[in-house]
């Protein structure tokens, strides 16, 4: 399940920024003018796992017999044979066009045989398209999800508080649904697909100490990664089989890790720990949507206490300082911005979290363009952007390309600066998707940018 979004690319520093100058308000009129071609993603590219095997043993372990709640999955659970996928619904283009492009990703680097089913043709996952409200109404908290042993909303809705949708009653996979919105934005509906569909194959967990997957409710990574594809690519290795205990594939994993997985035969820490439900309940609590504004904070500063109190220095204290950040840019900014600080240093000493690191950038360099540092923004965006790009995040590129536009625009490079724009506005569409919200969103950017001066 696919948790909603909880605004991770907040931006609350306009009002901390000197009042507009007239060609920033000039900019910000010209979004009313029609905007340029959605750009699209085309091809993809993920890099292996940093992790040595012994480490990915434990982490599949723990994705493949957990589900998020704590139970107990008692066997391994996989499709067998050949895999076919059918879309329904009011399903947009991109869906489709991002639909194709997962399921080649899938037979290249996971090498599972997953194809479209023909018409006609009985599919093993139905993926079906809905309004978002009536997903929420079903499932208030998530954007998307996927049920066992029902083919489309039809028989989830007689089936939705019966065993037959328990995942932990499973024999084998035989037919799964996965649910998603088609009236958000093309990377968000495409973000769903990439989780839902990895899950309907395999791992059901999501582990917030995970720096280099889907299956993490941080929501920094939104397509499917190398150390996913691996998840993947041992779930339905050869050596493994429906209905082996957890004990039975923990034998099994280091033979299929040393042959699928070479280079991580070494050396290396033992898994980390669990994550204490205390700090999930605290973050959950920090991100949700329910509770006063200074609830949610005083939750945020709870799971960066836990954290500490941990011994932690991973990604689950950068996520700690990161959402505590977050939640005080309005009332507390330079407590928020030593927090965003904090969690940069600790993103950017790891090996695996550039695009965390680069979330933390675009929030570091709303601050750097408030205060008319032009070249600190500058560096911030550049050295981030090729992360970025890989991971194919369209929301957080046009944001960080904006912000180069307003830098460039604080330089005097105003040519260079209408280029970048542009760029942003077509990732732009993609990432954010209505052009209300688009503009909203090169509005908000510009807002951060101070007066120019002797001019």
């Amino acid at each position: 399940m696919r948790a909603i979004s909880l605004a991770a690319l907040t931006l609350a520093l306009a009002a901390c920024a000197p009042g507009p100058s007239a060609d920033i308000s000039d900019r910000k009129a010209s979004y009313g003018e029609p905007l340029p071609a959605m750009r699209s993603f085309t091809t993809a590219s993920s890099t292996p796992s940093v992790r040595s095997n012994r480490q990915l043993a434990g982490d599949f372990l723990e994705l493949t017999f957990e589900l998020e709640s704590g139970r107990e999955i008692p066997r391994l659970t996989r499709f067998d044979g050949e895999i076919t996928l059918e879309l329904r619904g009011a399903a947009p283009q991109t869906v489709r066009r991002d639909l194709d492009r997962l399921i080649a990703r899938l037979k290249r680097e996971a090498g599972l045989p997953v194809r479209l089913a023909q018409p006609g043709e009985t599919a093993s996952i139905v993926v079906e398209v809905l309004p978002r409200k009536d997903l929420q109404r079903a499932v208030p908290q998530a954007a998307c999800f996927v049920v066992p042993r029902v083919r489309g909303w039809d028989e989830f809705r007689k089936a939705r508080r019966s065993d037959k949708v328990d995942w932990t009653t499973l024999q084998s996979r035989e037919v799964a649904s996965v649910f998603l919105p088609g009236d958000v934005s093309p990377q968000e509906a495409r973000d769903c697909l990439h989780e839902e569909i990895a899950q309907a194959l395999g791992p059901l967990n999501d582990l917030y100490r995970l720096p280099d997957s889907v299956f993490n409710d941080d929501n920094f990574h939104t397509v499917l990664t190398g150390f996913d594809m691996l998840m993947l690519r041992v779930t339905y290795d050869r050596a493994l089989a429906n209905g082996m205990g957890r004990e039975q594939v923990a034998a099994a994993l280091p033979g299929i890790l040393a042959r699928l997985n070479p280079r991580g035969e070494r050396s290396g820490p033992p898994p980390s720990p669990p994550t204490p439900h205390i700090w999930v309940e605290a973050i959950e609590n920090a991100l949700g949507p329910r509770g006063t504004p200074g609830y949610r904070r005083a939750q945020a500063r709870r799971a960066v206490d836990l954290a500490r109190s941990a011994g932690w220095n991973d990604t689950r204290m950068a996520f700690s300082l990161y959402a505590y950040g977050r939640l005080t840019l309005n009332t507390a900014p330079d407590q928020a911005l030593a927090a965003f600080v904090d969690a940069s240093n600790i993103y950017t000493s790891l090996p695996d979290t550039q695009i965390q690191a680069a979330h933390v950038a675009m929030q570091l360099g709303a601050f750097s363009l408030s205060a008319g540092e032009a070249n600190g923004t500058l560096r911030l965006v550049e050295s981030n952007l090729p992360a970025v790009r890989q991971a194919e995040n369209a929301a957080l590129l046009s944001t960080l390309l904006m912000m180069r536009a307003e830098a460039l625009e604080l330089l005097g490079r105003s040519a260079e600066a209408r280029t970048q724009r542009n760029e942003a506005l077509g990732w732009a569409r993609y990432g954010f998707g209505s052009d209300t919200l688009v503009r909203d969103r090169a509005s908000e950017i510009a807002a951060l940018a101070p007066v120019r001066t002797g001019l």
